[in-house]
């Protein structure tokens, strides 16, 4: 008679995920872009998701940190943007790309309306405020390069020596932030453009 076999079965080391992860934060990122970050519950991300709360949380950890990530995935590789603005011929070149990337992102016919950076509005909560403080760290490492570029025309007799570089990007990035409330209101991508060209007279000249 064989004696029973006493070998013990092999551990599980949990369940495989059943749904496709970039998908699913995809689909996240879209639900923040729509609904900002302080209104979007775990109920609206997990239905955007199609995916269970507790997937959610093994998957993302938590409401922020799932935020977050979606916002990585909707601005990209910041080096490569670095890269982009120092390597545009101008620096109102660099501008004219960044002006005219927001009119066409902010107006897509396949996405929300508007930038889902500007979601991450303050309410005065300790989530919502370590969430503005990253998404500023975007707007503002945006600025810091454009600025540098200006800089660099400077040196090279580009751009008057009165120029200043940080108030010329800031203002660059305020119309590119005015320019998502506008879309938000249903302003059409033409009228964006027209407002980037409007605002790329102010530039200075030689």
């Amino acid at each position: 008679m064989k004696s029973p076999d006493t070998t013990p079965a092999p551990r599980k080391t949990g369940r495989p995920r059943s749904f496709d992860r970039d998908a699913a934060l995809e689909q996240a990122m879209f639900a923040f872009w729509r609904h900002g970050y302080e209104t979007t519950s775990i109920a609206d991300l997990t239905a955007a998701m199609g995916v269970t709360a507790p997937s959610l949380y093994t998957a993302f950890g938590d409401k922020q940190r799932l935020f977050l990530e979606a916002v990585q995935r909707y601005a990209g590789d910041p080096q490569a943007m670095a890269d982009r603005i120092a390597s545009a011929a101008t620096a109102y070149d660099a501008a004219r790309d960044l002006l005219t990337g927001a009119a066409i992102a902010y107006t897509g016919d396949a996405t929300p309306k508007g930038c889902l950076l500007a979601s991450a509005t303050a309410s005065g909560s300790p989530d919502s405020a370590a969430v503005q403080r990253a998404v500023a760290d975007i707007r503002t490492g945006i600025a810091r390069h454009l600025a540098a570029r200006i800089e660099r025309d400077m040196a090279g007799g580009a751009l008057p020596q009165d120029t200043d570089p940080a108030a010329l990007a800031g203002l660059v990035m305020a119309v590119i932030q005015g320019m998502s409330v506008l879309a938000r209101d249903g302003a059409s991508r033409a009228t964006l453009l027209s407002i980037g060209t409007a605002a790329l007279a102010a530039w200075p000249m030689r």
